[in-house]
């Protein structure tokens, strides 16, 4: 089985059988649904709790990483915005994603109205982490 290991260092095993109920509490946080990598693997999102305010795009990946996940992909942050809108503030919170091909520009997504945008990697936007578990068969 696939294992993945929390901030807590709590060992998580996930297999499409055990999967929570979407919203349902996960590997310290809320359970947002399920997407799939380039690679074929399907991974489970899990929204963080804390969230932070008024980061430029690095300190936002530098936040993430510390309160234990990493900035959602644009495609996360669309399934975060279709599957828990309700927990996520109507505001313009950053993407992992760089903008090609100019590095100075990075992805944000309007949690407003889900749309995405590219901004300086300097303006100021929200941030949350997210959790990627991968599944087993």
């Amino acid at each position: 089985m696939t294992t993945a290991t929390t901030e807590s260092t709590e060992v998580i095993t996930l297999t499409f059988a055990t999967l929570p109920a979407l919203r349902a509490p996960l590997a310290g946080g809320v359970y947002g649904g399920l997407t799939t990598w380039p690679d074929g693997t399907t991974v489970a999102v899990v929204l963080l709790p804390d969230q932070g305010t008024d980061l430029n795009w690095q300190a936002a990946k530098d936040w993430a990483a510390s309160v234990g996940g990493m900035l959602p992909t644009r495609p996360v942050a669309a399934l975060l915005f279709a599957n828990l809108r309700e927990q996520l503030r109507r505001r313009w919170h950053w993407t992992s994603e760089a903008f090609e091909p100019d590095a100075s520009y990075a992805w944000y997504c309007d949690f407003d109205d889900g749309y995405q945008y590219i901004d300086d990697v300097g303006f100021e936007a929200c941030a949350l982490a997210v959790r990627l578990i991968p599944i087993k068969g």
